[in-house]
This record gives structure tokens, sequence and C-alpha cells, in this order.
């Protein structure tokens, strides 16, 4: 074999060399979680926004905003103020807010806990706490016993009171809320 060609095959030998240790490299550093949730942006210590509902930036400039239900939808009917958007719940679950006397009847309306599968934990009924045959806004309480679920998210739903049983009649307020999942 000739210089020239000896020289040739060292070159392209250094470069396969090269090219296989950039891939070693490449290959094996570490990545960054992928960010496609308000929560993922969160745990991967993004820039958190104070607003409501908070939104997160992730690093490579995508805006994530975390799920409050649609509590912003129903303001002008019902409103929760325990248990919030998002808080850890433990049973006994007492559920506390205001609604428009329309979103009663006689004096009550279903509650129902689902988990992150959106299996029914528990139902109960709220209550009025005072005159409901208004349309002012009237003050609800209503308790849930369940047992802790394995998994980490779930939903309390608040029904409107249907008794027509007329889909246009229905509406219901659907908080999201989180649990310590069973050992």
């Amino acid at each position: 074999m000739n210089d020239r060609r000896k020289k040739a095959v060292k070159q392209i030998l250094f470069g396969v060399v090269l090219l296989l240790i950039a891939g070693v490299f490449h290959f094996s550093a570490p990545r960054s979680p992928s960010v496609t949730t308000f929560a993922d942006c969160v745990k991967a210590g993004s820039t958190i926004m104070e607003s409501y509902p908070r939104q997160c930036k992730s690093k490579d400039g995508k805006t994530f905003r975390e799920d409050i239900g649609n509590e912003l939808e129903k303001d002008n009917l019902i409103r929760v103020s325990n248990p919030r958007p998002n808080a850890i719940v433990t049973s006994p679950l007492t559920i506390r807010g205001m609604a428009r006397g329309n979103w009663f009847f006689e004096a009550n309306f279903p509650v129902k806990l689902y988990d992150g599968n959106g299996v029914e934990l528990a139902w109960d009924i709220a209550q009025a706490q005072s005159d409901w045959m208004t349309t002012e806004f009237v003050p609800f309480e209503a308790t849930l016993s369940f047992t802790m679920p394995t998994t980490t998210t779930g939903t309390l739903l608040l029904d409107k009171d249907n008794p027509s049983g007329l889909p246009e009649n229905e509406d219901a307020l659907r908080i999201p809320v989180q649990f310590v999942p069973a050992r």
C-alpha cells in the first residue's frame, strides 16, 4: 500500500472512531425529562407564573396551565371553599361552599368523588344550610367517607340537582383533587 492510501485509510478510520465516540456521548448524555403537562413543568423546576390558574413556562418556552376544573366557568352558579382545586384530600372529606338556590332541589344536590381512573369512591347529598328558595347564593355542606384509592389524582363532582331528568337542565362543577395513595 502506498503512503497516500495508508493516510486516507487512517483518516477514514479516525473519522469513524470520532463518529462512534460522538454517538456514545449523545446516547449516554442525561436527557431532560419531557415536559408535556403543568405537573411535569413544575417538576422540571421551570418558572411558575403567579396567576389563577397558575401557569408554568418550560425551559423550551412552552406554557402549561394548571387544571382547576371548570371553577371559573361556574363561578356565578356555585363556589366551593373546601376543598380547593388540586388540594390533597383525605377521608372523611367535608365539602363546603355556596350555590345559587336553583342549583338545589328540595334543599340538596348530589356530590360524587372519583379516583383518577373514573371509579366512584363515594357519593352523598349536599344540604343547604339556609333557605334555598332564592336566586341568591346559599351555603351548603356535605361529607364524603371513602377508602383511599391507589391513584394520586381524582375528581370531585357537584351535580346540579335535575329532577326533570332533561339533558338541557344538567350542570356540574368539576374539581380536580389529589390523594396520598394507599400503601
